[in-house]
């Protein structure tokens, strides 16, 4: 585990996995600590995973305010890790929750980005909705053992006013949010208590009122590429609100992972890698272009210059 003072002095835990290019990777929750993403099924064989614990959670410190936890002030904390690392532009993504504050990151500072991958992610934090024809997806899962469960425990979840609340449901929810509700898919949801902080999941939302015409313009006017990867059977976003979204970013690849749901890198990891890595690996290739096209303009002004003094 390493550390970083963030802006306002609050001490940040992050750790790194895999090898290759750093990929910022912001976990979701929200409130629950990066532990969740293990090694993204496998990414980090192509990607030098950072994986920061929100303040409030993990191994990060957490400060008096929890005002603090809001989505929109946690863009500051990750442009204090990208000058920790000491790099100029960074690959980042967002998972869930985490892809909600990507996508501020991304509005605040877009030449500070290379590419942007949002595995699904929420969109609460620009102002659309996440779980359009959710209850068909829903229906879709009739013949699973655990479904009457799960469909009582959504019900209930929906109808809670705060995640405390919700707490409770969360287990019988759980097998709507995998594609497939194995002994991997059980071990990884019976961890979330543990690794979630219920004041950051309280906070992360609350009093946050998105600038939904000003976001949209500065996402309209992104460089980088976008992925944008939404799971066959996710609820949050489902596949339907994914590609509503689509719409927000010039330049996105719109990517369903078939029979998964909000954990793809648990329900397919190769599916998963091979698509991230790929997106990744041609957004390096036009960051190559990008510079020798570059470094040809400045060569041909040059050699203006010299004509024009001789």
């Amino acid at each position: 585990m390493e550390f970083f003072t963030s802006h306002d002095g609050t001490e940040l835990a992050f750790r790194t996995v895999g090898d290759g290019p750093p990929l910022l990777c912001l976990p979701g929750g929200p409130g629950r600590a990066a532990e969740y993403l293990g090694d993204l099924g496998g990414l980090g064989a192509h990607r030098t995973l950072v994986l920061p614990d929100t303040r409030g959670t993990g191994a990060s410190a957490t400060p008096a305010d929890p005002a603090s936890f809001r989505v929109d002030r946690l863009v500051a904390d990750v442009e204090a890790l990208r000058r920790h690392l000491g790099l100029d532009r960074i690959d980042l993504l967002g998972h869930s929750a985490g892809g909600s504050l990507a996508m501020l990151y991304a509005a605040a500072h877009p030449d500070r980005l290379t590419s942007l991958t949002l595995l699904t992610p929420s969109f609460a934090a620009v102002g659309l909705p996440s779980g359009t024809g959710a209850r068909e997806v829903i229906a879709a899962r009739a013949g699973e053992p655990w479904h009457a469960e799960a469909v009582v425990a959504y019900d209930g979840m929906q109808s809670a006013t705060t995640f405390a609340e919700a707490a409770r449901y969360r287990f019988a929810f759980e097998p709507l949010m995998y594609g497939r509700w194995d002994d991997a898919a059980r071990a990884h949801a019976a961890a979330d208590p543990a690794q979630r902080s219920l004041p950051v999941s309280e906070h992360y939302y609350a009093g946050y009122t998105p600038d939904t015409d000003g976001l949209r313009r500065r996402l309209a006017a992104l460089t980088c590429p976008v992925l944008l990867l939404a799971g066959e059977l996710d609820l949050w976003p489902t596949a339907a609100s994914a590609a509503e979204a689509a719409s927000l970013f010039p330049d996105v690849t719109l990517t369903v992972q078939p029979g998964a749901g909000h954990y793809p890198w648990l329900d397919d990891p190769t599916a998963l890698t091979t698509t991230v890595a790929a997106f990744l690996a041609r957004s390096d290739d036009r960051r190559t272009d990008n510079r020798r096209t570059d470094n040809r303009r400045t060569d041909n002004r040059r050699t203006d210059d010299r004509r024009t003094s001789a």
